[in-house]
């Protein structure tokens, strides 16, 4: 089987600041992977490169077989045109910690533009997969509510609805809850729940434990751009064998 999503030795810099120092992993198809770790050590970077919002320095990453943002000749890798790296990254959705909703458009308008604009689906189509959607995420009476009339969780779970409009293979998810107010952040949480238990791969940044260790099938703990450990969730939070690790979760369990 062909992995979703394959990291071989993933490097990343920004000028003299390596953030990414080598990171490999893969992720197979239907699987949840969460990544943890302190501020600083590389795992927004690494989500952003995967859908190429960042570009690699070296190393690839692959999804669902494609090279990302590159194609191969020869042994050597040749940057794809904007236009092509977009074309692939329309099959993978992403999740910010801050909503990035369009505040004059209504929650349905915001779910249906890039299907509309970018898939070319007909209004009507994208009307009826928009009414879907939020009611997947449990907002089917917001549909006409304007960003400004919801709360920072319904926000969230629009801005999952409008990922989910593209119909993508893959969904990655920024530390999805850290903006929110914690009674907020179940309903969030509750909406990827369904969508990991719906077979959606997903690849999710957070430092909310109790759902790593519910949701996930894999656990990476990540610290100064490297891979210090991964594994499964229990095994991982319960009996993890690095020290850096163990000084880590110290702090939050």
């Amino acid at each position: 089987m062909t992995p979703m999503v394959k990291a071989d030795r993933v490097c990343k810099n920004f000028g003299a600041l390596k953030v990414l120092k080598g990171v490999s992993l893969e992720i197979e198809p239907g699987q949840v992977l969460c990544i943890v770790g302190p501020s600083g050590s590389g795992k927004s970077t690494f989500l952003r490169c995967i859908n190429h919002l960042e570009q690699v320095n070296a190393g690839r990453l692959y999804v669902d077989g494609e090279i990302m943002g590159y194609s191969e000749r020869h042994g050597k890798l040749h940057e794809l045109h904007p236009r092509a790296a977009a074309k692939q990254r329309r099959d993978i959705g992403m999740v910010f910690q801050h909503f990035n909703l369009f505040p004059h458009r209504t929650a349905l308008a915001n779910v249906i533009e890039a299907p509309i604009q970018v898939k070319r689906l007909s209004r009507k189509k994208a009307v009826e997969r928009g009414r879907t959607l939020l009611e997947q995420v449990g907002l089917s009476e917001k549909a006409d509510a304007y960003p400004a009339q919801l709360s920072g969780g319904q926000q969230q779970r629009v801005a999952i609805a409008r990922a989910l409009a593209m119909d993508p293979k893959l969904m990655l998810f920024d530390e999805p809850t850290s903006a929110l107010d914690p009674e907020l952040v179940g309903e969030v949480l509750a909406a990827m729940k369904d969508l990991a238990a719906g077979g959606m791969t997903m690849v999710v940044v957070t430092h909310e434990m109790g759902f790593a260790r519910e949701v996930a099938d894999h656990l990476v703990f990540m610290d100064a751009g490297v891979v210090v450990e991964s594994g499964k969730p229990d095994e991982l939070l319960t009996n993890p064998q690095h020290e850096r690790t163990k000084a880590f979760l110290s702090k939050l369990l």
